[in-house]
């Protein structure tokens, strides 16, 4: 997936620039770019269910240490 931009006759180089910049933004290659660059590697089934058990039990201490006026 390339992007081309051509400079038009007595086009400034700042100009250029930003139709390229707007072109790219259209054109959803930076953000793919983004979304491969910081993606991790898979969670195992076991951790993703550990992790959810994990922050509704954090969630319901919240609530309940706020309900006791704690926080």
């Amino acid at each position: 997936m390339g992007v081309e931009v051509r400079k038009k006759q007595g086009e400034s180089g700042n100009s250029l620039l930003f139709s390229f910049t707007k072109r790219i933004k259209r054109s959803g290659v930076l953000k793919e770019a983004r979304k491969r660059r910081f993606r991790g590697r898979a969670q195992s089934r076991l951790k993703r269910k550990r992790s959810a058990i994990h922050r509704d039990a954090k969630r319901k201490d919240f609530e309940r240490q706020k309900k006791l006026g704690l926080i």
